[in-house]
């Protein structure tokens, strides 16, 4: 590079094609190409959109309920977190699901109750 042998490339200063991904199945990445022109998207991106979303509300409510429980709401607190136990199982199940159909090294972890509990404490 510092003797300048990279100077004079074929594509020098213009923008990288990605439209074609040489690594890829090309049934599949012919697929991909033919969903994204007519605005779609694979399952698992669709789904991945909607996780994250129900995760990001679901620690928003969970938030909520933690802060009126440090108000002395202990029964409150009781109904609220059964209530998002039970949504914590649903976005879990997504998760499953989303981890079956994701190519891999794609997937992601699902929410663990005492994990989420403890980073509300050390928040506080």
């Amino acid at each position: 590079m510092e003797e300048g042998h990279f100077e004079n490339l074929p594509g020098k200063g213009k923008p990288l094609n990605l439209s074609v991904n040489p690594h890829a199945d090309p049934a599949e990445d012919t697929l991909y190409r033919i969903l994204s022109k007519n605005g779609c998207a694979p399952e698992w991106v669709e789904l991945n959109k909607e996780i994250r979303s129900k995760i990001s509300e679901w620690r928003s409510a969970l938030k909520k309920a933690w802060t009126s429980r440090g108000i002395g709401n202990n029964s409150q607190w009781t109904e609220s977190a059964e209530a998002l136990k039970v949504q914590m199982r649903d976005i879990n199940d997504k998760v499953f699901r989303y981890n079956l159909i994701v190519p891999f090294g794609r997937q992601m972890f699902g929410l663990k109750w005492e994990k989420e509990i403890d980073r509300l404490k050390e928040e506080s």
